[in-house]
């Protein structure tokens, strides 16, 4: 990596171990695979077994249940080092490892956690979360589905889409009103009355794969109720934080790598009889987008300091997005500036991260969504 930048102070020794291990193994394992799965727009489950293999999909998990035992600044360091290689396997990687396992650790009971923590903890079974509905996406408290009390089950009905992993998971976290309140579920796709769609084709982040959810008097029983009937909203936003922290995270390992390229192609290229560095043009692109990651950088591992499962930060975790979010969008389309011709062919990938970074802009929370929740802390402050 071209890039060389000091850590921020909220680093442990184990942290940088951490990150030393995840780079290695992007390095020998994930940088190899990465074009060929975004061209055939597939999901690499055994990759993320061998994730599973590490230790690192359970790395917000306490280690007396199978976990690294470790905190929200491990889990950006992961999700910036895949990142940087491989974008659509690391949101593939987040919807697992934080939108089921984390979502689900933190929500669950014993029995529970004894039936589905271990498979999802090695990746054997792939999980994933239903939230986003067909007619609701921002608005999650609009959600449509419903769930109605039979006997020893509960009986679901509705959809649910854009669900990142769904063609692939076993095991879905399924929001759901019952009684107008919202109630989480555990859902198994062998269950009665689950289907889903096929894959639905898209811009980016083409190595993770989506499709709809359909539940269809889906008998789910009693005892996958996640916490208390009506404590879904709870569940919900508890998460949403550390997913947004990790979309971030995300958002700074596309942008390193984008600035990384741009640096490594104008030092070599040559224009007009001197380096294309020496341009004034591309001194800005490359200057500007250092700053942006090195903004990005900050922000987000800072934010990441506060966050545990017992203390929020919504205001944090939400501005920590937004800002990184469109930061590494622009730092993607400064590299496409930089590169040229080469940076639109596929060669560098750059034409692949940018399509890629538009997504943090969307899933995990609009930027609309973001600025809303913003004005609204503050103003209440």
């Amino acid at each position: 990596m071209v890039a060389v930048v000091a850590s921020p102070s909220s680093m442990s020794d184990e942290h940088e171990l951490l990150r030393q291990t995840v780079r290695q193994f992007v390095q020998s394992r994930v940088e190899p695979q990465a074009m060929a799965h975004d061209e055939s727009a597939t999901f690499n489950t055994a990759l993320l077994r061998e994730l599973g293999s590490l230790g690192l999909i359970g790395v917000t998990i306490p280690e007396a249940d199978g976990g690294a035992g470790m905190d929200a600044t491990a889990s950006v360091i992961v999700h910036d080092e895949l990142a940087y290689s491989d974008p659509g396997f690391t949101l593939a990687y987040l919807a697992h490892a934080l939108l089921f396992v984390n979502n689900f650790y933190f929500a669950s009971n014993a029995a529970q956690r004894k039936r589905y923590l271990p498979r999802t903890l090695t990746g054997e079974l792939v999980g994933a979360m239903g939230m986003t509905e067909p007619a609701v996406g921002t608005d999650v408290l609009g959600l449509q589905m419903t769930a109605r009390r039979d006997g020893d089950h509960y009986v679901l009905d509705g959809r649910k889409t854009f669900i990142t992993n769904g063609p692939e998971a076993g095991v879905f976290l399924i929001y759901a009103k019952l009684a107008d309140r919202i109630t989480t579920f555990v859902v198994e796709r062998e269950f009665p009355g689950f289907s889903s769609s096929a894959k639905i084709p898209k811009m980016g982040m083409r190595a993770s794969t989506m499709c709809e959810l359909v539940l269809e008097d889906c008998r789910v029983p009693v005892e996958n109720l996640m916490g208390t009937e009506g404590g879904g909203m709870t569940n919900m936003m508890r998460n949403l934080e550390i997913e947004r922290l990790g979309l971030a995270a995300m958002s700074l390992g596309m942008a390193r790598r984008c600035l990384d390229a741009m640096v490594q192609y104008a030092t070599e290229r040559r224009t007009f009889g001197k380096p294309l560095a020496e341009h004034g043009q591309i001194q800005r692109y490359i200057g500007e987008s250092y700053a942006k990651v090195e903004a990005m950088r900050a922000l987000t591992y800072n934010v990441a300091a506060t966050l545990t499962p017992g203390s929020r930060n919504r205001l944090g975790t939400d501005a920590a997005k937004l800002f990184a979010a469109t930061a590494a969008k622009e730092v993607a389309d400064a590299a496409m500036q930089v590169l040229g011709g080469y940076g639109y062919c596929t060669e560098y990938r750059i034409e692949q991260f940018l399509r890629d970074t538009k997504l943090i802009e969307i899933g995990g929370g609009t930027l609309e969504a973001h600025q809303k929740n913003i004005t609204r802390d503050l103003t209440r402050r």
